[in-house]
């Protein structure tokens, strides 16, 4: 499930046309709060298998989305539902904020 990489060419299709909301993690392969934040990602994909999306993109390999995003720093996390942006995250987070988080924001 979270393994599932994007890019530019296919960021519409994977995100933006999805029927489930997408959590999309900006992470950079030299950022180690990005590994560490993948890992807390990856311990709770499965919470929400089959109601949440989980995707990465590399921001060094796909400028146009992050530039569209406005990616500053990373790691970040966006959550998109019906193709709209509606929660942002920057910086690392523990298991129980980042559970926390997604529940404020998806109903």
């Amino acid at each position: 499930m979270y393994t599932m990489k994007v890019m530019d060419d296919d960021f519409k299709a994977i995100v933006l046309d999805s029927d489930l909301p997408v959590l999309v993690d900006f992470w950079a392969p030299w950022c180690n709060p990005c590994k560490t934040l993948s890992h807390i990602i990856d311990d709770i994909s499965n919470k929400y298998d089959g109601k949440l999306r989980i995707v990465k993109l590399n921001v060094d390999d796909n400028y146009d989305t992050s530039y569209e995003y406005r990616i500053r720093n990373v790691p970040t996390l966006i959550l998109f539902r019906k193709g709209k942006k509606i929660a942002k995250r920057v910086g690392i987070a523990s298991k129980s904020d980042l559970i926390n988080w997604i529940e404020e924001k998806l109903p």
